[in-house]
C-alpha cells in the first residue's frame, strides 16, 4: 500500500450504517412531505382523498383534478429540482474544495436565467425542450466566466476569490437579463424565473426533465469514488493515478446538466446546493458515495417543504420560493464564511 493511499484512507471517514439509516429516513420524510404538500393549500384535502385521487383517479371529481393535475406535478417538480441542486452543489464543493460552492453563487443560475431571457426575447414560441437546452448553455457560460476570472492570477482558485468572482458574474448576468426583459417588455414573463418557484409545473415538463436529472444522478454516483479522492487535493489524486483533468471535465458536465435542468423548471434559486451537502457531510462523513445519494434525498425534502411554506405563509397568496430558501440560506452562508475566515 502506497503512502498516498494510506493518507487518503486516513482522511476519508465514512459511516455506512448511519448513511443507510439516513437514506431510509430521508425517503420516509420525502414521501411524508409530498403527501403533506398535496394535502394543504387553498383547499385542504384529507389523506384518504389524496390516496384515492392518486391510485383511483376520476376526472369528474374536483379534488382529483386539483391533486393530479396541479399539486402532484408541482411537488414532484420541487423534489426533482431539489435533488438536482443539492447534488450539483455537493459535486462543486468536492471538485473545487470550496465550502462556499453552489450553482446559484457561482454564476450558473444567473447564466441560465440570462439564456432564458434571450429565448423569450428572440424566440418566444420556443418549446420547453429548447428552454432546457438554453439553460444548459447559459449555465456553462456562467460557470466558464467565474472559473476564468478566478484563474487569472496565481492562487486565484481560492474559495473566497471564486465566491467573489461568482457574485460579480452573477450580478452582471442578472443585470443583462433584466435589461433584455425591460427592452423587450418581458418583465412579467420572466417574473416567475426571477422569483423562483414550481407553480405551473406540468406532466410534460416532468417527462422531459426527469430522464435528464436521472442521467446526471447516475453519472454523479459512478464518479463519486473519484470525487472523494479529488476532494482531498489534485496532487494526491494524481499520485493515486487519477486523470484529474478528465474527471473534472466530466463532473463539470454533470453539474451543468443538473443545474441547467433545475433552473429551466424552477428558475433562479440559490443556497440549496450550499446548505444540503454541508448538513449531509456532517451526518455521513466525507465519502461522496454516501454524500451524493443523501444530498439528493434531503435536497428533495428541503425543496418540497420550502414550496409548501411558500404556499402557506401568506395564503391564499403565494410567496416566492426563492425568498423562503434565501431566509434560511443567507444566515447559513454567513456562518460558513465566518467559519472559513477564522480558519
Amino acid at each position: 500500500m502506497t503512502k498516498n493511499t494510506q493518507t487518503t484512507e486516513n482522511k476519508v471517514y465514512s459511516r455506512p450504517a448511519i448513511g443507510t439509516s439516513i437514506l431510509v429516513l430521508g425517503f420516509i420524510l420525502l414521501v411524508g412531505s409530498i403527501v403533506l404538500a398535496i394535502s394543504v393549500g387553498a383547499a385542504n384535502i384529507d389523506f384518504l382523498t389524496v390516496w384515492r385521487s392518486i391510485f383511483n383517479y376520476d376526472s369528474t371529481r374536483e379534488a382529483d383534478q386539483i391533486i393530479v393535475s396541479i399539486r402532484l406535478p408541482r411537488e414532484l417538480g420541487a423534489a426533482i429540482v431539489g435533488a438536482a441542486f443539492a447534488v450539483s452543489g455537493a459535486i462543486m464543493q468536492g471538485m473545487t474544495r470550496n465550502p462556499l460552492a453552489d450553482p446559484g453563487l457561482l454564476g450558473l443560475n444567473a447564466g441560465a436565467s440570462l439564456a432564458l431571457a434571450c429565448v423569450f426575447a428572440f424566440h418566444s414560441s420556443a418549446s420547453y425542450l429548447s428552454v432546457m437546452f438554453a439553460s444548459f448553455i447559459g449555465a456553462g457560460i456562467g460557470a466558464g466566466m467565474v472559473f476564468g476570472l478566478g484563474s487569472l492570477r496565481r492562487g486565484g482558485m481560492a474559495p473566497i476569490r471564486i465566491t467573489l468572482a461568482g457574485a460579480a458574474v452573477s450580478a452582471l448576468l442578472s443585470a443583462l437579463g433584466e435589461g433584455l426583459a425591460l427592452y423587450y417588455k418581458l418583465s412579467q414573463d420572466l417574473a416567475f424565473w426571477t422569483a423562483g418557484g414550481v407553480s405551473g409545473t406540468n406532466w410534460l415538463q416532468l417527462k422531459l426533465i426527469f430522464p435528464v436529472v436521472v442521467v446526471g444522478m447516475i453519472m454523479a454516483l459512478m464518479l463519486s469514488k473519484g470525487l472523494t479522492i479529488l476532494s482531498f487535493g489534485e496532487e494526491m489524486a494524481k499520485g493515486l493515478g487519477q486523470r484529474t483533468l478528465l474527471t473534472k471535465a466530466i463532473l463539470m458536465t454533470v453539474v451543468l446538466i443538473l443545474a441547467g435542468a433545475a433552473v429551466s423548471l424552477v428558475g433562479s434559486i440559490a443556497f440549496v446546493g450550499l446548505m444540503v451537502p454541508h448538513i449531509v457531510r456532517f451526518l455521513v462523513g466525507t465519502d461522496y458515495r454516501w454524500i451524493i445519494p443523501c444530498s439528493a434525498i434531503f435536497g428533495s425534502v428541503f425543496m418540497v417543504l420550502a414550496d409548501t411554506t411558500a404556499r402557506m405563509v401568506n395564503a391564499p397568496f403565494e410567496t416566492p420560493m426563492g425568498a423562503i430558501v434565501s431566509m434560511v440560506g443567507v444566515p447559513f452562508f454567513l456562518y460558513l464564511a465566518r467559519k472559513g475566515g477564522r480558519k
